[in-house]
């Protein structure tokens, strides 16, 4: 694959999270997504985690019943769930990049296998097969200006992973990754005459940060949102961020020093996650953007903010940055067609949020 650069001095990123379906797909999902992609025509697709529902791939079409009962299966299902997001971007010849979730490898199939899967795809943008210290989604991709020097950087970081023998899924950002991070933000600035590049991270789940995001407030607060883990309600705080939270976050239970460490470097303007589905807010904490994307399943739990996230770089000014998202019923107008197939595809139906 070429490297991947500026044109007319523009690179646009579209963040998917949370797609999370199985081999038989939600319609509208998809034609959402194929309406986004050939709206926007963004230069790269990140799938940035729970790209799949992989915890069910057993499952039957309807309910919970097992029907599917060794490896094998399992990786038929996976091949074609993972088939129906991949296939639209590949046939449209746009280059995609993944990283892992907290469903992604809750089944037999474990993520070096899964990323063979992606890798067979030809846009998919090479990975970790190397160091063997961190997950295989754990890498960074370069993106260069139209004279060749780099210009932009993209940090993908795994922070969940299922251990099949314990049966229990680990959410966090471990102390080994923390370290690759460091040491790629030094060859970063060695590649480029000492001089750090403006760069985004990615990773699935909120840093432990986030929750600086929200205050204390009243139960009958119309923006309150339970958290039973620290007891009471929170809200968005307004002073800090800019959006929607429809719950409180549910964040990793430790980034082992990332967020300080993403300071220290100074190469990282913003972090940028998903998890929560039907979250959807921007902020600034100590100068690094936090920036949460709504998820784009139709099988599981959500809101009328389904979607995809843009950002939209110059190559002459990329801490300027321009990120918006587009819903399902912002690429598709609102007919009754449109309206029946997100009722009868949605799961976990709100109606109009307070937009």
């Amino acid at each position: 694959m070429e490297n991947l650069a500026f044109k007319n001095g523009q690179f646009t990123v579209m963040q998917v999270s949370d797609a999370q379906d199985m081999h038989v797909v939600r319609k509208a999902m998809v034609t959402m997504l194929e309406r986004a992609y050939n709206k926007v025509k963004p230069d790269l697709v990140l799938f940035t985690g729970d790209n799949i529902l992989g915890n069910h791939l057993r499952d039957a079409r309807f309910g919970s019943k097992q029907v599917i009962f060794d490896k094998a299966g399992e990786l038929t299902r996976m091949k074609v769930s993972l088939k129906n997001i991949l296939q639209p971007v590949s046939d449209l010849k746009i280059p995609f990049a993944f990283l892992y979730g907290n469903h992604d490898d809750r089944n037999l199939i474990t993520k070096e296998e899964q990323a063979d899967i992606y890798m067979s795809y030809p846009y998919c943008v090479p990975f970790n097969r190397r160091d063997k210290s961190v997950d295989c989604d754990t890498y960074y991709i370069p993106i260069f200006g139209e004279n060749g020097a780099e210009k932009l950087g993209i940090f993908m970081l795994d922070c969940a992973w299922y251990d099949k023998e314990e049966n229990l899924c680990y959410e966090m950002i471990t102390p080994k990754t923390v370290r690759w991070f460091c040491e790629e933000s030094e060859r970063q600035r060695e590649r480029n005459g000492g001089s750090s590049i403006p760069s985004f991270l990615f990773t699935h789940i909120p840093l432990p940060v986030t929750e600086s995001l929200f205050v204390k407030c009243e139960k009958d607060d119309p923006d309150a949102v339970r958290s039973r883990r620290r007891g009471g309600y929170f809200k968005l705080d307004k002073a800090k961020a800019q959006g929607f939270a429809f719950g409180y976050p549910s964040v990793l239970s430790s980034d082992s020093g990332l967020f300080e460490e993403i300071k220290a470097q100074g190469n990282i303007k913003a972090v940028v996650f998903g998890h929560d589905h039907k979250n959807r807010f921007t902020a600034s904490l100590d100068g690094i953007d936090i920036i949460q994307t709504p998820g784009a399943s139709f099988r599981c739990f959500g809101n009328d903010l389904r979607g995809v996230r843009v950002f939209v770089f110059k190559e002459d000014d990329i801490n300027s940055y321009e990120t918006y998202t587009l819903t399902y019923f912002d690429l598709i107008k609102p007919t009754i067609t449109s309206r029946l197939r997100y009722i009868w595809d949605a799961d976990d139906k709100l109606g109009k949020i307070r937009l």
